[in-house]
């Protein structure tokens, strides 16, 4: 299909520590390289990523190198652990920087570079928190251009309060688990064809005129 999925790994974690959510991240990328999907995993933590709400913080930032994989990429997968019920730092800060591609619109139609990109999130933890993560961070995507198909989450958590994580707990056993990654897959590379195939035909620019010749 000529289709690239980039992974962005926000855990915790530098390397070569060993990453939870790299486990599951790799379960999702035999499945893409199965299909013939070439793939890529970054570790955000890796970078010299700064605070900020632009594509370019300036001089040592790094986030400009990942953001041109992501522009380049068709299908995106947000890949975080869950921290005090919530998504780790390094995803709110990649979707903080994510918010700089508003200013970069195409010049004829105002869409923002993530359209026609297809979106998922995978998630790792040792207590409830998963469909909080899931829900905000596709909210997110959705609305800086990315289409979200169904289905696109995978969750693995462990018992509440201290315990073992997905790769000592044996998560990679888990039924649940290896099932959502599959539809996770599966309906990204197949609605990320679709979009190649059939680019998203939405003239923002056009909309917004409309919209301001009847609003205050």
């Amino acid at each position: 299909m000529g289709l690239k999925a980039l992974f962005l790994n926000c855990t915790l974690k530098r390397s070569p520590e060993i990453s939870n959510t790299r486990a599951l991240v790799d379960k999702a990328v035999k499945l893409f390289s199965e299909m013939d999907i070439e793939t890529e995993i970054i570790r955000v933590v890796d970078y010299n990523v700064k605070f900020g709400v632009s594509s370019d913080e300036g001089e040592s930032d790094e986030w400009p190198q990942i953001l041109k994989k992501v522009k380049e990429c068709d299908i995106l997968v947000i890949a975080t652990p869950i921290w005090f019920g919530v998504r780790s730092s390094i995803s709110q800060l990649v979707m903080e920087r994510l918010d700089g591609t508003y200013d970069e619109e195409d010049p004829e139609t105002g869409q923002f570079p993530l359209y026609g990109k297809v979106a998922g999130v995978l998630v790792t933890g040792n207590e409830d928190g998963a469909h909080n993560v899931a829900a905000n961070t596709l909210f997110n995507l959705t609305h800086l251009g990315c289409t979200i198909p169904p289905n696109v989450d995978s969750y693995w958590v462990g018992d509440a309060g201290p315990g073992p994580s997905y790769i000592e707990a044996g998560g990679q056993r888990h039924l649940y688990t290896n099932k959502t990654v599959r539809y996770m897959v599966y309906n990204l590379a197949f609605f990320a064809e679709v979009l190649k195939n059939n680019p998203i035909p939405t003239n923002l620019k056009k909309l917004y005129a409309q919209a301001t010749e009847e609003s205050d």
